[in-house]
């Protein structure tokens, strides 16, 4: 039978290789929307969530800061 750490380790590991498949997905649909413009609108979606982060002020400034600062942790 696993130990706690090691089935945390394996939750870790999946959930680390699926942020990356989405991250990767992220970045082919960007190409994609910035050769074939309005094909899938990726773009104008992450435009949205950038102003929400900047529309909650200091708070969302805070949060972005932690979200990268997290991310970039792996």
């Amino acid at each position: 039978m696993a130990s706690i750490k090691e089935v945390m380790a394996d939750v870790t590991s999946w959930l680390r290789s699926a942020t990356e498949l989405g991250i990767s997905l992220i970045l082919a649909f960007v190409v994609i929307d910035v050769l074939f413009p309005g094909a899938i609108g990726v773009v104008n979606n992450i435009g949205i969530i950038v102003s929400q982060f900047s529309e909650a002020g200091l708070v969302g400034l805070i949060a972005l800061l932690l979200f990268l600062i997290l991310f970039r942790q792996q």
